[in-house]
């Protein structure tokens, strides 16, 4: 499967596997900023890409920012549809009581790409609830 991706900045990195294993492709700011404490930004990636059609890319927080900085992507997952063909940005908030510098050529976010299932919707007047969990919400299961 081929991902084409276009950059839109002369700073853009294009995304990469840091490891031949890696689930997410690394993403790249091609800003500097820096977020104060309790702080959200859409950082900008410098590169748009076309993704297969029946995937999506999930754009996922980075676990060394997270852990070390308090640094993560806030609506993670963020889902980045097959059609959109738009500069990626990534929304990052600092959890964190110090403010975080971001530098440009920095890896800030991962993608992951991934199947789609499409379904039909269907309207019923009630649910089948003949499940083990039936209507156990939030704590259910202890």
């Amino acid at each position: 499967m081929t991902l084409q991706v276009v950059r839109l900045h002369e700073q853009a990195q294009l995304p990469r596997y840091a490891h031949a294993n890696d689930a997410g492709l690394d993403l790249f700011s091609v800003v500097e900023v820096t977020l104060q404490p309790g702080e959200s930004n859409l950082i900008a990636t410098g590169v748009a890409i076309a993704l297969p059609p029946n995937t999506e890319a999930q754009v996922r927080p980075r676990s060394g920012l997270a852990l070390k900085h308090g640094i993560t992507v806030l609506n993670t997952p963020g889902t980045i549809d097959a059609g959109y063909r738009g500069e990626i940005g990534v929304i990052l908030i600092n959890h964190s009581q110090q403010p975080f510098q971001i530098h440009c050529g920095m890896k800030i976010a991962q993608m992951v790409i991934a199947p789609v299932m499409r379904v039909a919707v269907q309207e019923v007047s009630q649910l089948d609830n003949n499940t083990a969990r039936g209507e156990g919400g939030f704590g259910s299961t202890g």
